[in-house]
């Protein structure tokens, strides 16, 4: 019942993720971070099997940052999406990752990107998109009311209205969500959406 979306508006791009981790009929955690922050300028946002998720993502944050330390500059965002499904499909015909991936950048002279990448290593530069069974609702919600160069506020009450749709719609519903945001100032957490207390 996992849930990550994500979309890019003015400036920024943002990627939203339920923060449940669940086996079969248990919920394991209510406040599981699926969204990584890949080096200064990058997100990503994981949904999938739990250890094929945690290791993956763990590997590609590590060959980032050996990448970057090994020639001085990072990677633009579209070098990490490009790698990021590289590896997915070389893991394809051997011992395949059951994960579905957003990664959201911002890059200097570009400007913020999302790019979607799903586990059987598809790469698409969107506008906005999602994972999960939450994403009939929270696509239908964007197809609706995004918008092209949507300012911070405008983003962040249509992510709210996903999230409202999500919870009221959605049979086993995940109640806590994650909103991290990168834009030129950086990636950085932006706040989190509770309805239930993860203490």
């Amino acid at each position: 019942m996992e849930c990550v979306f994500g979309l890019v508006g003015d400036g920024f791009a943002l990627i939203v993720a339920d923060s449940s981790a669940v086996h079969s009929i248990l919920v394991h955690k209510a406040n599981e971070d699926k969204v990584l922050v890949l080096d200064s300028h990058k997100l990503l946002g994981v949904s999938g099997e739990a250890g094929d998720r945690v290791q993956f993502i763990e590997y590609i944050q590590k060959n980032v940052h050996l990448y970057q330390f090994r020639n001085g500059i990072p990677l633009s965002t579209a070098a990490a999406a490009n790698f990021t499904r590289g590896e997915l499909a070389t893991a394809l015909r051997k011992n395949p990752y059951f994960v579905n991936i957003l990664l959201a950048g911002y890059d200097k002279d570009i400007g913020p990107s999302l790019y979607y990448i799903d586990y059987i290593a598809t790469l698409h530069k969107i506008d906005k998109g999602a994972f999960g069974y939450g994403s009939y609702f929270s696509l239908a919600m964007m197809d609706r009311y995004f918008r092209s160069g949507m300012s911070l506020e405008e983003a962040i009450d249509l992510v709210d209205k996903c999230i409202v749709e999500i919870r009221s719609r959605l049979v086993v519903a995940p109640p806590n969500f994650v909103i991290k945001i990168v834009d030129q100032n950086g990636a950085r957490e932006y706040a989190w959406r509770e309805s239930i207390s993860s203490d």
